[in-house]
């Protein structure tokens, strides 16, 4: 019998290969990754500083210890070059050598690459971007090293706000630059969207909205020429790119496997070819892409159970997610975007309830922002439809 194969070592395979474990100690588990495999929540990056944790404190193990805990082979710093479906194989490639690797089921736990704008500039290639430790470690070198802690962050998303937050937290001077007329625009209806932006301003971060960045140059001192298209300049120490992520889907296009926006799958996690899956931030399980933890806990688990021989479908229940931005503490319940919906508030002292309803009177989705609000994150999400039923 050949090996289970998971190829990626971020969040989503270790989470497959810890479920799977679970209800099978002894089948034979491959993981291989083109990093060092250590194992670590990507979420804790981008609120590492305000909780002082040092980038070395960051990791949860290194490639020994998963694969001593998890009985599995990990092969690190490895290139799966193709995927043979008919062969049930796996051309690899690792410090120059080809080998082949057969599985009997194949996950594609892939992740997402950071979308990086145009820009130009003879400084464009010194943009950050933080989508894994290796350049968490990076950035934290960058900062330490410069004395006026001024941040550029091009991206007033969900990354960009959290990282924000934190930087702010910690002293730095921070400019958030965005196309957008708003923070989370795509999360977040405009009236939420403006006071959440306000209690970020109230700390001192700045937002410069509407325009985006043309250009970045070096100057004289070492430090950055940030260019806006609206004529705009600033000067920074460090700049940082949250623009979003997009799911890596090139390796299974080359296996003629289904995607769209990110790898297809139905609700069992299966692509168009046969035993192989897809999970995480890679997967558009039914239509639906949800690049965040619970998502990926809830394909885990349900991957696992049928990698062991039970055939499980994934369940999506309502599943918001929490912010990280405690200056303006918020959780959020996007309605599915197919879905017409009226917003109806109640203000609160310290914030607001807004609640997604669509024209049959169903709550479909809902933003809480504030303490207070918070607390009726349970309540609420138990109103909302499931967006994958619990049974196929």
């Amino acid at each position: 019998m050949h090996p289970i194969v998971i190829i990626g070592s971020g969040m989503a395979g270790y989470a497959v290969a810890r479920e799977f474990r679970k209800l099978n100690p002894d089948h034979e588990l491959v993981m291989i990754c083109a990093d060092d495999a250590i194992n670590y929540a990507k979420p804790t990056l981008s609120n590492a500083l305000a909780g002082n944790k040092a980038p070395e404190q960051i990791p949860l193990g290194d490639a020994e210890k998963m694969s001593a805990q998890l009985n599995m082979q990990i092969r690190q710093h490895t290139w799966v070059k193709a995927i043979d479906p008919e062969q049930h194989q796996l051309h690899l490639e690792k410090d120059g050598q080809e080998s082949l690797q057969p599985y009997s089921k194949l996950v594609l736990a892939v992740g997402a690459n950071p979308v990086r704008l145009a820009i130009a500039g003879d400084a464009s290639d010194e943009i950050h971007v933080v989508n894994n430790l290796n350049d968490y470690k990076a950035f934290r070198q960058n900062l330490a090293n410069r004395e006026n802690k001024r941040v550029v962050i091009l991206g007033a998303g969900l990354i960009g706000c959290e990282f924000a937050n934190d930087l702010q937290h910690t002293e730095h001077q921070v400019t958030v630059i965005d196309l957008a007329p708003r923070p989370l625009g795509r999360l977040l209806p405009a009236h939420v969207a403006e006071v959440f932006q306000q209690h970020l301003e109230e700390t001192g971060i700045h937002f410069v909205l509407g325009t985006t960045v043309e250009k970045v140059s070096k100057m004289d001192n070492a430090d950055y020429l940030v260019t806006l298209a609206n004529g705009q300049s600033l000067v920074a120490d460090v700049v940082l790119s949250a623009v979003g992520l997009q799911p890596n889907i090139s390796v299974a296009k080359k296996a003629d496997i289904h995607s769209s926006r990110g790898i297809l799958t139905n609700a069992l996690l299966e692509t168009n070819q046969p035993d192989i899956y897809a999970v995480g931030d890679c997967a558009e399980v039914n239509g639906i892409l949800l690049p965040y933890v619970m998502p990926i806990m809830q394909q885990a688990r349900a991957l696992a159970k049928t990698l062991n021989g039970e055939h499980t479908a994934v369940h999506y229940p309502a599943m918001p997610v929490a912010v990280k931005t405690p200056a303006a503490p918020l959780t959020v319940l996007a309605a599915p975007a197919e879905v017409n919906v009226t917003w109806e508030t109640e203000e609160l002292e310290d914030g607001m309830i807004a609640k997604a309803i669509d024209v049959e009177g169903v709550l479909r989705g809902f933003v809480l922002l504030g303490a207070t609000a918070a607390k009726q994150r349970l309540t609420l999400s138990k109103l909302v439809p499931d967006l994958i039923p619990a049974t196929l």
